[in-house]
């Protein structure tokens, strides 16, 4: 108990970054009967769609949720003055492993030759590899070790999301929703609205009192 009570935000996150993975389960039949084979269940999603097509929509569907997620983290603090930078470190990593499942779906069913043939394929491969370095150093360890360097690296975080934006705009209108999110919480961040902000904050803490 004292072990969630001290992790509860990354306990909290990893149940909820874990659970579409059972939906993904239902549409994945694995056997082990001469050897580990694979294979897709057709018709499990009943929405009109491929079983392949679902797989890339959910994956990809959460990765930039978790993405939007972590973007807004900081506009989060500043309005209401909440942080926990290792339950945002938690959504980064729930953002790079469903980015790279997408990525790694997206390779088995298409081949990573086809990555390179649309720009909007190219986008989505270049955030991936972003995001890579961003989940190996995303523990306390690379914090002390890499020091002031770790901010800047985290920083590339921004670069994925523009990335990752521009992958979904191609493929779908969805990615308004994303974008509009985004949007606010940098105009939220900007110094002037920021100091605003903080301002009304303790001015109002200062009445309370």
């Amino acid at each position: 108990m004292a072990f969630i009570k001290r992790n509860y935000g990354w306990v909290l996150v990893t149940i909820l970054a874990s659970f579409p993975l059972f939906i993904l389960s239902n549409m994945i039949s694995v056997s082990f009967f001469n050897g580990l084979a694979i294979t897709l269940v057709e018709n499990a999603t009943g929405e009109g769609r491929t079983t392949l097509e679902m797989l890339y929509h959910v994956s990809g569907e959460f990765a930039i949720r978790w993405m939007t997620a972590v973007l807004t983290c900081t506009p989060f603090f500043i309005l209401f003055g909440v942080t926990n930078l290792y339950v945002r470190q938690a959504m980064g990593i729930a953002t790079a492993i469903w980015s790279l499942l997408h990525f790694i779906i997206f390779i088995l069913a298409e081949g990573l030759l086809e990555t390179f043939t649309q720009v909007n394929y190219v986008a989505g491969f270049i955030a991936v590899l972003i995001l890579i370095p961003l989940l190996l150093t995303s523990n306390r360890k690379s914090m002390k070790w890499l020091k002031t360097t770790w901010k800047k690296l985290q920083s590339l975080a921004y670069v994925a999301i523009f990335l990752s934006l521009l992958h979904v705009a191609i493929l779908e209108k969805t990615w308004v929703i994303y974008a509009i999110i985004v949007g606010v919480g940098f105009i939220i961040r900007t110094p002037k609205v920021k100091e605003k902000i903080l301002a009304f904050r303790k001015k109002r803490n200062v009445a309370k009192q």
